[in-house]
């Protein structure tokens, strides 16, 4: 069985050029490794002869040629004795598009296409719609989706939960052509099995049992104007081929139907989650990113433009009907200070609580300035080196699932209903998350 491609996938814009990125089986000494691939292909087998030699038992001594071709790559197998794996299918010849993996013996060649970089000057703007900053962090963000909003390009925006990517969402939708149409947001993780499908691509009467009438998915409902794929790194994996096919040909069957249905809508797709890392351990499909990410923009933390804090807080004082006042002193120190885990949606809970709590006509040095911890930017790092990557990133994930679940049911009052609606999840959904914590709920805990 082959061995799913994990921490190898380092985004780089030094390889201008068509390449493959290699992982071998864990019976070879072969690491993950960049081969870039001439107008000619390359041959990739186990005889020294090869252009690319792989030692691996399980390949043959010519076993495989690669090509570039325009949209893709154009791979062929040269008779091997294990054949050439696309997707779980064995095939002879094939054109395949960029991001797709192949699977020849045990080892994983992951085909990715041609980079370039393009440096684009920051933004004169200190805004975007509700975004807001004057750091160049954000006004290079800016110029990217400045630019991106006069297109009909999907949008790939990546960025800490917090950090605004709903905003740039209708940012982009309010200032492109399809302005006039409507906005549509799905939440991705919010659904699981059928309801997801249903609810994405819609359904016909007698689809399924309780598909009493038709019903027009999120698709249906964008149509002519844009869809937000909110979370779209937690679309389930077989769902994954029929969005790709949508954004391939702009059609999509519904559940239940016979034939196809023709959308008009643009993409706009976020996620909080590392993609690249999910491609390599295979929950998110890499040529499904290749066609959500034409333009990609990656919202920084609010640890990483502590300078526009100040901007933010006035904003956010006059949103909550604060007086204007000068934002700066001992109380304006703590908010530099502070780590901001939850970004700008934290600071806006912060100064809405200030404000709510305030004495009528206080100003902003008055205000009582709650933060959840003082720790410093500077302070003792939560992640350390000194353990390998993936081993990690699962502690400090099963961190963040116990502490967020255990805070959840406290302020839900053990009601997991009430637990799925203030997370914004659905109780099924809530349900794996618990298990994952390793939180069993008390029956009390378990109504309706």
């Amino acid at each position: 069985m082959a061995q799913r491609i994990t921490n190898l996938i380092e985004r780089t814009r030094a390889h201008r050029g068509n390449r493959v990125r290699l992982v071998g089986a864990s019976d070879s000494p072969l690491t993950a490794r960049s081969v870039l691939l001439p107008a000619a292909g390359i041959v990739l087998g186990a005889d020294s002869a090869c252009d690319v030699q792989l030692e691996d038992s399980a390949v043959s001594r010519k076993h495989a040629t690669i090509v570039p071709a325009t949209g893709g790559f154009e791979v062929a197998d040269l008779g091997s004795r294990n054949g050439t794996w696309l997707d779980g299918s064995r095939i002879e010849r094939a054109m395949v598009a960029a991001g797709a993996t192949l699977r020849i013996g045990h080892t994983l060649v992951q085909l990715l296409p041609a980079e370039e970089a393009i440096d684009i000057p920051p933004s004169d703007a200190t805004s975007f719609g509700e975004l807001l900053g004057a750091s160049e962090p954000m006004r290079r963000v800016f110029a990217v989706l400045e630019r991106a909003s006069g297109s009909h390009a999907p949008v790939l925006l990546l960025g800490e939960s917090g950090t605004g990517k709903e905003l740039a969402a209708r940012a982009i939708h309010e200032r492109s052509p399809r302005r006039g149409g409507p906005f549509v947001v799905f939440d991705c993780g919010a659904a699981s099995g059928t309801l997801i499908e249903s609810e994405l691509f819609g359904h016909k009467k007698g689809a399924f049992t309780g598909a009493y009438r038709d019903h027009a998915g999120a698709f249906a409902s964008a149509h002519g104007g844009t869809l937000f794929l909110d979370e779209i790194g937690d679309l389930p994996l077989s769902l994954q081929p029929k969005l790709l096919r949508l954004l391939e040909r702009s059609e999509v069957t519904p559940l239940g139907a016979r034939a196809p249905e023709r959308y008009d809508v643009r993409f706009i797709a976020a996620t909080h989650r590392d993609l690249w890392a999910d491609i390599g351990s295979g929950l998110f499909r890499g040529d499904l990113y290749y066609r959500l990410a034409v333009v990609e923009a990656h919202l920084p933390p609010l640890r990483q433009r502590k300078t526009d804090i100040p901007i933010l807080v006035r904003a956010l004082l006059r949103a909550n009907g604060a007086i204007d006042s000068e934002v700066e002193g001992p109380k304006l120190e703590r908010l530099l200070r502070y780590a901001w885990p939850g970004n700008v949606r934290e600071l806006r809970n912060v100064i809405a609580r200030a404000v709510a709590l305030a004495l009528p006509g206080s100003e902003f040095e008055q205000m009582p300035i709650v933060l959840r911890t003082e720790t410093p930017a500077d302070a003792e790092p939560i992640a350390r080196a000194d353990v390998p990557y993936l081993e990690a990133k699962e502690a400090l994930l099963e961190r963040f699932d116990r502490d967020y679940c255990t805070d959840l049911l406290q302020r839900a009052g053990s009601n997991l209903s009430e637990a799925a609606r203030v997370a914004k999840i659905e109780r099924k959904y809530l349900y794996r998350v618990l298990a994952r914590a390793g939180i069993r709920p008390r029956p009390s805990e378990e109504d309706a």
